[in-house]
């Protein structure tokens, strides 16, 4: 569905259905008879601002979904949408860089909605050194990096699994927010060349870690990562509320040394 030909009312219903949510769930929800609720998904009632705003909040629409509801109703949008080096988030990405730097020894980056890169420690840094020279500029893009052939691909010991466990991820944050850009990066990654049989086979052994970690080969031995997600706690602007970062720890004690001998040598 096209956000920007869809009434206020088909929006609302959209998402009211890709939330699973019955019009009398989110009627009750919402404090407002079911009667009320149809009227405003087949456009025989117009909602107030604040009626809006109520009903994106319940549905967990992004905020820059939520300017698109605000807009097909015939308001002006609530939330900013500011660029990274903008004086507005100054403070905010002043604590992105500060979490990355702090993680150290260990990789961490930080990417929007889309998987693009924004920044990245120089641990991380250190692991890109096989990425072809075409994925990392302009605007690299972490899953494209990661699973392309002339990525990270071929030195993925584990590629199938985490592969595998990758699309399912971007898939569920694909119909969370609708997002039209998200869905193109998946069907492109879908496309990109499969594991070899043996990684196949390994998706159906039953894997003894409590989470999924990458282990990938690296000039300075075999490594094995897995990962962490922060978002902002209550963002307000747009581009603050998509902004996510990734921060890695090694899943074993080799990991951990070699993480720390290749910090302690870049830092002479």
């Amino acid at each position: 569905m096209s956000s920007q030909q869809a009434t206020i009312g088909q929006q609302i219903r959209h998402w009211r259905c890709q939330r699973r949510l019955s019009q009398l769930h989110l009627a009750t929800d919402a404090r407002i008879s079911t009667r009320h609720l149809s009227f405003i998904e087949t456009g025989r009632s117009r909602p107030s601002r604040g009626m809006v705003l109520h009903l994106a909040d319940l549905l967990d629409v992004p905020l820059r979904e939520r300017n698109g509801l605000l807009l097909a109703a015939g308001f002006s949008p609530a939330f900013p949408v500011n660029a990274l080096d903008s004086r507005a988030l100054v403070a905010a990405m002043a604590a992105v860089d500060l979490v990355l730097d702090a993680h150290g020894a260990f990789p961490a980056l930080a990417v929007d909605r889309h998987w693009n890169l924004l920044r990245a420690n120089a641990a991380a840094k250190r692991l890109m050194h096989s990425i072809a020279p075409h994925l990392l500029a302009p605007h690299p893009n972490v899953l494209r990096m990661t699973f392309s052939p002339d990525g990270l691909a071929p030195n993925i010991l584990n590629l199938a699994q985490l592969r595998e466990h990758m699309l399912a991820r971007l898939l569920r944050q694909t119909r969370s927010t609708g997002d039209a850009q998200l869905l193109a990066l998946y069907e492109e990654l879908l496309r990109l060349p499969d594991a070899t049989p043996g990684e196949q086979a390994q998706l159906a052994t039953p894997d003894p870690d409590v989470v999924i970690p990458m282990r990938m080969r690296t000039p300075y031995g075999e490594l094995s990562v897995f990962s962490t997600i922060t978002v902002f706690g209550t963002p307000v602007d747009v581009t603050l509320s998509e902004l996510a970062i990734e921060a890695f720890f090694p899943s074993d004690e080799a990991s951990r040394c070699l993480l720390e001998q290749l910090h302690a040598a870049a830092r002479g």
